[in-house]
């Protein structure tokens, strides 16, 4: 993120990735609450919504992302603008005698904005809908029925909301919070309202964004289905297949990808879109990733510390004194409660190399990054009690001037509305969680929005709580599953939630739609999503045989289904006492939460005594957040992702600044849209008829599968009677 007043006029951004992506331009008469938008956004919504959910229960699955729908849009918009009739009407006197129209006008940038909103904020299965299906298989509550899964979705989903909108003055309106996604939005946006653009030299915006989309649609169809050996690009595994050491270093599958290259998007993309994120940020997480999985982890690793040899070092499950993968359900009693006795002579429950870092690293980042935000922002955030001008507006803040702001009151009578029904849901359903451990849940994000959204404004990533929102219920609530999952729940999703509302303000912020418009969106969208979700869920338990089951004949076995249940025994049963406490090998892990106290207050020291040009940008929770992607992320996943990220925001920007401003953002919408059309187009065409048995079978497809990588094989083998 580079900041530069000189030569940028009061009329711009003083951002050149705003200005690249952004219009300095606004129309107030342009119409955004028209009927058409609400009929495209719905129908959109209702669709892509039920997709998600239906998806969230199988395996394998697609999710369709908000930018499918911002290209679906547009057609279907165009189309209404076409065939509506242009008539003006007239309302009677007694409902106010305004005038409107079913279509007044092209369709616009702003309705095809709202439209996006609506998607970014409600398309995706909530969070929480996990928890319910958990407590109804796993622990045999009966079926809770749809109300009670409603009222739980949309409680942590508007709760977010309300956050959101109450910190707005923080974290949207200043110039500085760019928010990294939002600008590959616009560029699409512009790109498909903006008139052409040949005057200023060569292809025009639109029509390269095209060309790259259908370049990427074809190409996915090489590392995704005719040759997957390009995404699982391990070429120096497959000359060396049973070698172990060798098959970790430079494996893909599995490994720390020391060979950083794939030719699969989707790989490169896994953490977040390289030519989306900031130079400045890319490097230090890249410089996280190598302290931390390229240097301590291998050191633990390959001395056989926490007897992480014996186990794959990338891997997304706990395992046994055994080497196996951990059993929960060895440990419980038929009333899901921990059976202390079978616990002690089974097995303690042992992390993998890559989870015993992101623990380790976790710990740190739940107080270094408090730390932090007092230390960087404190005074940003005293001036904005103060209702003091935190910084400078620019032209983008001046132009939403024109319209009304939405009252701090109405934020918070949704959260105290929010609150209480909160309430009432856990104390009718009885979930065993709680009034002070509802409030607590929802207290934990409440600390955390603000860290969490100055890292994801600035850098694009956002402070993952998952350790948290695990650890704190563990043990305040032991042998409480039910109650730590409703408590996860609420943390987990009303912070990503948070980050999504605010994530739509800003986009609303630099489109130029209302406030007040944005509000009435997101709101609707929200609660219409919702009960369209619940009832899908609801309906496919009711009807569809043998649902969640591991050989169901639609391959819908509930695979998020499987995670939150072992996490809920794990933590809700098991408990962090026995996984984090003095006589646990992994206590040490938990005084890193001291040391995060601490680790922000040198480097804050030197920025303040010593600023020069390039270690004001360094940020100690951007490093340390780096780990919040693995496992599943591997190797491969950054070093491949840093070399895209150098490629694009460092060497073209400096060389080649012109073709930078015109066409990076475009780039980086067009190969995630064009992929992921491939992507679904490969899963409805191939996966999904035959139960996915419609395979190409050849040594392309093959050879990555028998490496040591692809088998994810650990160093050490493990003796029958266990270490």
């Amino acid at each position: 993120m580079e900041f530069d007043f000189d030569g940028i006029d009061d009329e711009d951004s003083p951002y050149a990735e705003v200005r690249a992506s952004v219009s300095n331009i606004d129309d107030p008469e342009m119409p955004c609450l028209t009927l058409r938008m609400w009929v495209v956004g719905f129908v959109l919504l209702a669709i892509v919504a039920s997709a998600n959910m239906f998806f969230n229960f199988r395996q394998p699955a697609p999710a369709i992302a908000p930018n499918v729908i911002v290209l679906a849009a547009y057609p279907f918009g165009k189309f209404l603008a076409y065939s509506l009739p242009i008539t003006t009407y007239r309302l009677p006197k007694w409902l106010g005698g305004k005038e409107f129209s079913l279509n007044p006008g092209p369709w616009n940038i702003k309705e095809h904005a709202c439209v996006y909103m609506m998607a970014n904020v409600a398309a995706g299965a909530p969070y929480a809908i996990n928890a319910v299906v958990v407590a109804e298989l796993d622990y045999h509550q009966g079926p809770l029925g749809y109300w009670f899964a409603t009222l739980l979705s949309l409680s942590t989903q508007l709760t977010g909301f309300a956050l959101a909108g109450l910190c707005r003055r923080v974290l949207v309106q200043p110039a500085s919070m760019i928010w990294p996604a939002d600008l590959v939005t616009c560029t699409v946006l512009n790109t498909l309202h903006a008139e052409e653009d040949e005057s200023r030299g060569g292809i025009t915006r639109y029509r390269f964004f095209v060309y790259v989309i259908t370049a990427s649609f074809f190409w996915f169809f090489l590392p995704g289905y005719l040759f997957t050996g390009l995404s699982v690009f391990s070429w120096i595994c497959w000359i060396v297949p049973n070698n172990i050491p060798v098959n970790q270093l430079f494996g893909t599958a599995n490994g720390m990808g020391l060979f950083p290259v794939t030719f699969d998007w989707s790989q490169i993309s896994w953490i977040s879109n390289p030519i989306m994120s900031p130079w400045w940020a890319g490097a230090q997480i890249f410089t996280g990733f190598v302290i931390l999985y390229g240097i301590i982890l291998p050191c633990l690793y390959y001395t056989n510390t926490w007897h992480l040899a014996h186990f794959p070092m990338y891997s997304n499950s706990p395992y046994d004194r055994f080497g196996n993968v951990y059993d929960v359900n060895r440990v419980l009693n038929p009333d899901r409660s921990l059976n202390t006795t079978a616990y002690e002579e089974y097995s303690p429950l042992y992390l993998p190399g890559a989870y015993a870092i992101t623990y380790l690293v976790a710990f740190t980042l739940s107080s270094a990054v408090l730390v932090h935000t007092v230390l960087y922002w404190g005074p940003a955030l005293v001036n904005a009690v103060k209702n003091v001008k935190i910084e400078k507006d620019d032209i983008h803040a001046k132009l939403m001037r024109s319209y009304p702001e939405v009252p701090n009151w109405w934020y918070a009578l949704l959260f105290v509305i929010m609150a209480a029904l909160t309430a009432v849901t856990n104390e009718v359903w009885h979930t065993g969680l709680p009034l002070w451990g509802m409030a607590l849940s929802v207290f934990i994000p409440v600390v955390y929005m603000l860290p969490s959204g100055f890292i994801y404004a600035t850098a694009g990533q956002p402070i993952a709580v998952n350790l948290i929102a695990q650890v704190v219920p563990g043990a305040l609530l032991p042998g409480k599953p039910i109650a730590n999952m409703i408590f996860k729940g609420y943390t987990i999703q009303v912070l990503n939630e948070t980050a999504a509302f605010l994530q739509d303000l800003k986009l609303g912020h630099y489109i130029k739609v209302p406030p007040r418009t944005s509000f009435i969106v997101q709101l609707t969208s929200t609660m219409f999503a919702t009960f369209i979700q619940v009832g899908i869920k609801e309906w496919m338990f009711a009807v569809v045989p043998d649902i969640c089951e591991p050989l169901q004949s639609s391959s819908l076995t509930c695979p998020r289904r499987t995670v939150y249940f072992a996490a809920s025994a794990i933590w809700g049963v098991i408990g962090p006492s026995r996984q984090f406490g003095k006589s646990s090998i992994y206590y040490p892990e938990v005084f890193a939460t001291i040391i995060g106290v601490f680790l922000p207050i040198p480097l804050w020291y030197w920025q303040r005594k010593r600023p020069n040009s390039w270690n004001i940008y360094i940020s100690m929770p951007v490093v340390l957040n780096s780990v919040q992607f693995t496992p599943p992320a591997t190797g491969i996943n950054y070093s491949s992702w840093i070399l895209v990220c150098f490629i694009f925001q460092y060497w073209i920007r400096r060389r080649n600044f012109q073709w930078w401003s015109k066409f990076n953002y475009v780039s980086s919408a067009a190969v995630d849209i064009g992929t992921l059309l491939c992507i679904l187009f490969l899963f409805f065409a191939i996966q999904l008829p035959r139960s996915g048995t419609i395979q190409l079978k050849w040594w392309g497809n093959t050879v990555w599968q028998k490496t040591a990588d692809g088998k994810n094989l650990p160093l050490r083998t493990t003796p029958p009677e266990g270490f």
